[in-house]
This record gives structure tokens, C-alpha cells and sequence, in this order.
């Protein structure tokens, strides 16, 4: 418990370094770039994930359940697009039909998407899997 409470705390910290450069750069394409929201949302969002994925893999997760790290990034990228499934629906949802500003729909959205894949990686990722715990454990 109290690894899975560090690994919280470490990936909240990450994710919010990530999620400013993801803010800053959404702003910069939609405001002074003119682009679309969506469009820049998603742009914006697959370069905070780089960031996530470079600082997670060296100071939040210990426990490496692939080998390969090119395996490992290509299932953290994967997990990202959910992740990014995730924001671009919350915010347009938020936008067109809340009428929300696309910076505070965006906020929304971090939270669900923050939460999806902080569960999702650490389990399919940086874990050790249910069965090689229990085999670990000496209850095979």
C-alpha cells in the first residue's frame, strides 16, 4: 500500500509537469497558432504524454513488468491513446454542449484522463501481475 500511495504521489507530480507543457502548448497552437481546438488538444496531449512517459520510467515506477522498452513504451503510448480518447471527449462534450471555455474543459478532462491511465498503466505496466503474485507469494 504504501508503494502504491509513493507511486500516486509520483505520477500526480509527473502528470502535472505534463499536463502544464500539454496546457501551455494547446494554448500557444489555439491562440496565437489559430488552430482548432480539438486538433491542438491533440497535439498538445500526445507531447505531455512523451514527457509522462520519459519521467515516469526513471522516477515513479520501480516495478518494469516488460523487458523490452520498446514494448513498453509502444503499451504506454497505447494506454495514452485511451487517454487521449478519453480528453478529447470530455472536452468537446464540455465545450459544445456544456458551453464551457475550452481551458476549463480542458482542466475537467485532465482529471478523468489522469485518473484512467494512472490505473491502467500501473496495472498493465508497472506491476507485477496477479498471477506472478500469487506465484511469487508461495500459494501455487
Amino acid at each position: 500500500m504504501k508503494r502504491l500511495l509513493s507511486e500516486l504521489v509520483g505520477y500526480a507530480l509527473v502528470s502535472a509537469a505534463a499536463l502544464a507543457i500539454d496546457v501551455a502548448i494547446l494554448y500557444l497552437l489555439v491562440e496565437v497558432a489559430g488552430w482548432y481546438y480539438l486538433l491542438a488538444a491533440t497535439c498538445s496531449f500526445m507531447t505531455g504524454a512523451f514527457f509522462a512517459y520519459f519521467l515516469s520510467t526513471r522516477l515513479v515506477f520501480r516495478y518494469r513488468r516488460l523487458s523490452d522498452r520498446r514494448l513498453e513504451f509502444a503499451a504506454f503510448a497505447g494506454i495514452g491513446l485511451v487517454g487521449l480518447a478519453i480528453n478529447a471527449v470530455a472536452i468537446y462534450t464540455l465545450v459544445e454542449f456544456c458551453g464551457a471555455q475550452y481551458m476549463i474543459a480542458k482542466g475537467a478532462a485532465a482529471i478523468l484522463t489522469f485518473t484512467a491511465n494512472f490505473l491502467m498503466r500501473r496495472w498493465a505496466l508497472f506491476s507485477p501481475s496477479v498471477i506472478s503474485s500469487f506465484i511469487d507469494s508461495g500459494n501455487a
